[in-house]
């Protein structure tokens, strides 16, 4: 054996993430864990003006001392490796794009039957209902499909490919981050007649967790998106922020978050969190698990992806829970997660109360 190049010592590194809210998000997935015995949870706090990572944390936990009988599966860092279908998170996208486009305000009202027919697939919301008119805000609100992929509609096939790229699905974030995944959405031109369908109440495509992430830091800093920053110094070296690119426009970013604030109040998904002196935004998502080329009928993901203040954004967190036991809901399995992390962060933080 020949040494062509001695080794050398690397340089330090210094992480952005947030030492005691690391530890205080392990704790709740640790609870989330111990709840619903989930397949595994993953939870992501983000400063969004600057998208740095605050806390990135899996469950359940691996002893890297003793790695005898851990699996990849185990090692997989589920914030940047879990591919996964965001269900009703992915309606906010959706609405972003409409609103762009000019085919929407948050007033425009739609009539809604119970479902909808799009080619071989029938829509049909969470709660059984009957015909009802619904604005776009209540749509958000109370997180209806129907209203969704009647949004998707008004948008069409092209558009809407157009706009999924512009929030950056189907490539890798930038975060410093080793094995990214980035997801599986369809192109343009492997669209079917039901793809509309599916796309705009998140089904049919599958995103990673910093995914959705990045996307809601674009929604909560204006419509800038940034990618996620996991590493604040190299040696003695900065790393500089990167400078971000618009892919929505500021107004519209606010009519979002706007409209995200009804998720948390009565006759919203998450009506039941809170945070007191703090107005929240943010989105359920309960979503089918998908296997063997359809969707189980037992198995579902939980998630919830928020922010606080909710009209000027300095914290955001995503929670989302694969195959919960028990409940099932975003609204009840990974918003109250989600709340118990806001509660303890934005006073850490030093957040002033509005």
């Amino acid at each position: 054996t020949e040494t062509v190049k001695e080794a050398e010592d690397g340089e330090d590194i210094q992480l952005t993430l947030e030492p005691v809210i690391q530890q205080e998000t392990e704790r709740v997935l640790q609870e989330v864990g111990e709840t619903y015995s989930p397949k595994g949870a993953t939870a992501i706090v983000v400063d969004p003006r600057n998208s740095q990572i605050l806390a990135m944390a899996h469950w359940p936990p691996i002893n890297p001392a003793d790695l005898s009988g851990v699996s990849s599966e185990d090692l997989m860092n589920q914030a940047t490796g879990l591919n996964y279908e965001p269900g009703s998170t992915f309606k906010a996208f959706t609405v972003s794009a409409a609103l762009e486009e000019k085919l929407v305000t948050p007033s425009t009202e739609f009539v809604l039957p119970p479902e909808n027919q799009v080619a071989d697939r029938t829509i049909k919301d969470a709660e059984e209902r009957g015909t009802e008119t619904m604005s776009v805000a209540t749509i958000l609100a109370r997180s209806s499909n129907v209203g969704a992929v009647t949004i998707g509609e008004e948008l069409g096939a092209e558009k809407f490919s157009k706009w999924i790229n512009r929030f950056g699905f189907g490539r890798q974030t930038g975060v410093q981050f080793p094995g990214e995944q980035i997801g599986i959405v369809p192109k343009l031109d492997e669209y079917s007649g039901s793809t509309i369908g599916n796309l705009p109440m998140g089904q049919g495509l599958a995103v990673t967790p910093m995914q959705m992430v990045a996307g809601y830091t674009a929604i909560a800093n204006n419509g800038i998106l940034r990618p996620p920053q996991l590493i604040e110094r190299v040696g003695e070296e900065e790393v500089h922020e990167p400078k971000g690119r618009r892919v929505i426009k500021a107004e519209v970013a606010t009519q979002v978050r706007e409209m995200l604030k009804g998720v948390l109040e009565a006759g919203g998904t998450a009506s039941a969190v809170s945070v007191p002196g703090y107005t929240l935004a943010g989105k359920t998502g309960t979503a089918q698990v998908a296997e063997n080329g359809g969707y189980s009928e037992t198995k579902s993901l939980a998630s919830f992806i928020g922010m606080a203040p909710a009209m000027d954004p300095k914290f955001l967190a995503a929670v989302i829970v694969d195959e919960p036991e028990g409940e099932i809901y975003g609204g009840s399995v990974a918003a109250p997660a989600f709340g118990e992390i806001a509660a303890f962060s934005l006073p850490y933080l030093g957040v002033p109360q509005e």
